[in-house]
């Protein structure tokens, strides 16, 4: 029998952002003593103080800045995979930025899809958080190279096909953890953990998709 959690909340608290509960079936990853089988994708203060995930997944299409960093470390109260740059932003600025996330509290960092191997060893030999490094393709010798850099988990990101790479991944490393994004229905998500993924990275709705469901809301009562 399985058994009752009983929950505490707050009058005020009592309206936050919760991850879909279908993933809490994935086997999630011990990173640091910590088990993480959810990761909010958002760099959103506001959201990342409301959401119940297990962790923060803070990557952004923009050169990362030590003061974003700063700001989310600040705010969260749960553990932050930052996001370190691997496109435009490579090899010692990367591995700086990476340190510099370290010393703020990350437990990881995130490496972008076009990151060069070498950006990977260098940044392994510097820190001591986990590197995640993103995967948009099963091109298995790609695959085996960022491995063999010192890369500590695959961050899966294929768009409509991330439950078949990840499913290709599996049949040739069992053990390696794997991150994933799981899209926007129960059924895409249990497809990527029955893949194999370890855990999910969830989007969630922007301040604005929430603002405006709360404002419709007050203009009806009101």
């Amino acid at each position: 029998m399985k058994p009752m959690i009983p929950r505490i909340t707050g009058n005020l608290r009592s309206y936050m952002l919760k991850v879909p509960e279908c993933i809490r079936q994935a086997s999630g990853i011990e990173v640091l003593g910590r088990k993480i089988k959810s990761l909010a994708f958002t760099t959103d203060i506001a959201i990342i103080e409301n959401i119940n995930a297990d962790a923060i997944w803070a990557v952004y299409p923009f050169t990362p800045q030590p003061t974003i960093t700063h700001a989310i470390m600040t705010c969260s109260d749960v553990p932050v995979f930052c996001g370190v740059g691997g496109g435009v932003t490579n090899g010692q600025r990367s591995t700086n930025l990476a340190l510099h996330a370290e010393f703020q509290g990350a437990i990881g960092v995130v490496l972008n899809a076009p990151t060069a191997n070498e950006t990977i060893s260098m940044m392994k030999q510097t820190i001591d958080i986990p590197v995640a490094i993103t995967v948009v393709s099963a091109k298995m010798d790609k695959i085996e190279d960022r491995l063999a850099a010192g890369a500590d988990i695959l961050s899966v990101a294929a768009g409509s096909h991330t439950a078949a790479v990840v499913r290709e991944i599996r049949k040739y490393y069992s053990n390696i953890p794997i991150i994933a994004t799981g899209g926007y229905t129960d059924d895409s998500i249990l497809e990527t953990i029955e893949a194999g993924a370890n855990s999910i990275i969830f989007n969630p709705p922007s301040t604005l998709e929430i603002f405006r469901s709360r404002m419709s809301m007050y203009r009806n009562e009101y």
